[in-house]
């Protein structure tokens, strides 16, 4: 019965543990395994009145696109591929940036920044508790917390 030298059970391990690690790494933008499809977007935009759907991609955790509203304008548009929910460039919010501020520091974040109304949705920078930097897009119209990026 032959052996392994000692080098090749470390070295055969070591590629083992190495694969593992780099097939659980995900990027920044991946999506989650029940997102939508791209031509499940365009059904869901096409539904609610949308045409000349262009440059659609999946950024920041969620589906991004211009398009032609029903009212006939260019819009930047937002899809939350967890809720379906689609937000329009045009949409106003309910909330206002104290709103936001509110929401958040409540949250348990802290030294809430650059807070902004972009594309249908507010974005935030904070600070976790744990210390790190975050980008948060929340829900225009109740707050929710949409997506959370390191920042």
């Amino acid at each position: 019965m032959r052996t392994f030298p000692l080098r090749m059970l470390f070295l055969s391990t070591t590629l083992a543990l190495s694969g593992a690690a780099f097939a659980q790494a995900k990027p920044a933008d991946a999506k989650p395994a029940s997102t939508l499809t791209e031509p499940q977007v365009r059904a869901l935009l096409t539904e609610q009145g949308y045409t000349r759907i262009d440059d659609l991609d999946f950024e920041d955790g969620a589906w991004e696109t211009d398009a032609t509203s029903a009212d006939g304008n260019r819009v930047d548009v937002r899809i939350d591929p967890a809720t379906k929910r689609v937000y329009a460039e045009s949409l106003v919010s309910t909330l206002s940036e104290e709103d936001v501020k509110a929401k958040l520091t409540a949250e348990g974040y802290s030294k809430v920044h650059d807070v902004d109304f972009d594309d249908g949705v507010w974005k935030a920078e904070a600070e976790r508790a744990d210390g790190n930097d975050v980008e948060i897009h929340l829900d225009a119209k109740d707050g929710r917390v949409i997506h959370v990026e390191n920042d």
